[in-house]
C-alpha cells in the first residue's frame, strides 16, 4: 500500500473556541470584526498566519460517501503588515506555479504571476465583513488550449466550529462551477486520538507475504512483512505497473510504544510518518487493526484487515467520509 504526500498549497484564518480554550486576543478581534473594509485591524491580520488541516466536508447536500476538502488537506500563509497595523499583504505559501509563494496586497491592486505555456495568472484579494477572499483569473494565449478553469474564487470565514473555507471554480464557456465548503482547524485545535491498547504480537496475523493485482490499473502489487519480534515488525511494500517496471515502494514499521502500537510509513523512503494505533478487534473470525493521525494531509487513517477466509485488505482515507483507496492481497505460495 502506498502512502501519498499532498503538497501545501495556500492560505488560513484563525483558529477555533471551545475547542482546547480561550482564543487570543488576535483570533478574538477576528471573530467580532464585522465591518466591512478593505483593510483589516492589526490583530486581524496577525491571525491569519497558520498552518490549515481539514476536519469535515460542510458542502450542502454531499452524502459522507463523497467528502472532499474543498482545497487542499492541509494549507497555510503569512502575512505581511502594513504601516499603521493596516493594509499589508497575504502570502499564500507554495502556491504559485512551481509551487512558488504569491503574494497578495490588501489594497486592491492585482497580483500577476507568469505561468508555463505563456499563460498569466491575476490575483485580487480583499477583506469584508470578517472574510478574507481572493480570486485567480487565467488568461491564456489566443488558441492556446483551455485547462479547463477561467477562475477559482476562494473565502475564509472564522466560526465558532473553526475556518470555513468556501471555493467556486468557473469552468469554460463562463460557466460558474458549484461551490464546495470545507471546515478547517489548527493543529493545536484538533484533539489526539486515543490509543488502543496493544502488544506487537497482536499484529501477529500480519506477518507474511502478501501480493495482489490493482482492479483499476492492473499494476501489481504486494507488502512482505516480518513476524513480530524485539517489539516491532518491519515491511516492505512495491508497486509494479503493466509493464513490468516498478513504479512506487515504501519502508513500513509497526513499533511498540507507550503501551500502544505506531506505524510508520516511508513512501519512496522519505521521512517516516507516524500513525497511532486506535482500534484492533476480532469480529466473525475477521481482525481489524485502524491507525489514526488527524494532523497528516492524506490518509489521516490507515485500516488493515484480515478476513474470516483468510485474505488481507488494507483501505487508506480520511478520517472521517469520504471514498478510501483500497488495497487487496492474498498469501503469496511458499517460497515467492
Amino acid at each position: 500500500m502506498r502512502l501519498r504526500t499532498w503538497p501545501a498549497t495556500a492560505l488560513a484564518l484563525l483558529a477555533t473556541p471551545g475547542i482546547l480554550g480561550e482564543l487570543s486576543a488576535a483570533q478574538t478581534s477576528i471573530a467580532a470584526s464585522t465591518q466591512p473594509s478593505m483593510q483589516p485591524p492589526a490583530d486581524s491580520l496577525r491571525a491569519l498566519d497558520g498552518e490549515w488541516i481539514f476536519v469535515e466536508d460542510r458542502t450542502e447536500g454531499r452524502t459522507l460517501e463523497q467528502w472532499n476538502p474543498p482545497m487542499s488537506s492541509k494549507f497555510s500563509m503569512k502575512v505581511e503588515e502594513g504601516e499603521g497595523g493596516k493594509g499589508g499583504a497575504v502570502i499564500l505559501n507554495g502556491h504559485g506555479s512551481g509551487h512558488k509563494d504569491v503574494r497578495i496586497a490588501l489594497d486592491g491592486s492585482i497580483t500577476e504571476v507568469a505561468e508555463p505555456n505563456n499563460k498569466v495568472a491575476r490575483y485580487h484579494g480583499s477583506w469584508k465583513d470578517g472574510t478574507f477572499q481572493y480570486e485567480v483569473a487565467f488568461e491564456r494565449p489566443p488558441g492556446s488550449p483551455s485547462s479547463g478553469i477561467d477562475m477559482i474564487r476562494r473565502k475564509f470565514r472564522m466560526t465558532a466550529d473553526g475556518l470555513i473555507v468556501s471555493v467556486a471554480v468557473d469552468r469554460p464557456p463562463g460557466g460558474a462551477g458549484e461551490e464546495s465548503v470545507g471546515l478547517y482547524r489548527l493543529k493545536d485545535d484538533i484533539p489526539l486520538p486515543t490509543p488502543a491498547k496493544a502488544t506487537i504480537a497482536d499484529m501477529a496475523w500480519l506477518a507474511g507475504a502478501w501480493v495482489g493485482t490493482r482492479k483499476m490499473t492492473g499494476s501489481a502489487n504486494e507488502e512482505r512483512w516480518t513476524e513480530p519480534k524485539g517489539g516491532a515488525m518491519l515491511a516492505v511494500s512495491r508497486t509494479v505497473n503493466t509493464k513490468g517496471r516498478m513504479a512506487a515502494f515504501e519502508y513500513l514499521r509497526i513499533v511498540e510504544r507507550d503501551g500502544g502500537l505506531v506505524y510508520i510509513a516511508q513512501p519512496g523512503g522519505a521521512k517516516g510518518t507516524e500513525f497511532v494505533l486506535t482500534e484492533l478487534v476480532t469480529e466473525n473470525g475477521a481482525t481489524r487493526a485502524a491507525f489514526e493521525n488527524p494532523f497528516h494531509d492524506f490518509p489521516n487513517r490507515i485500516v488493515y484487515e484480515l478476513s474470516a477466509e483468510g485474505d488481507l485488505s488494507a483501505t487508506t482515507g480520511q478520517l472521517k467520509g469520504g471514498t478510501p483507496n483500497r488495497f487487496e492481497w492474498k498469501r503469496a505460495p511458499e517460497g515467492s
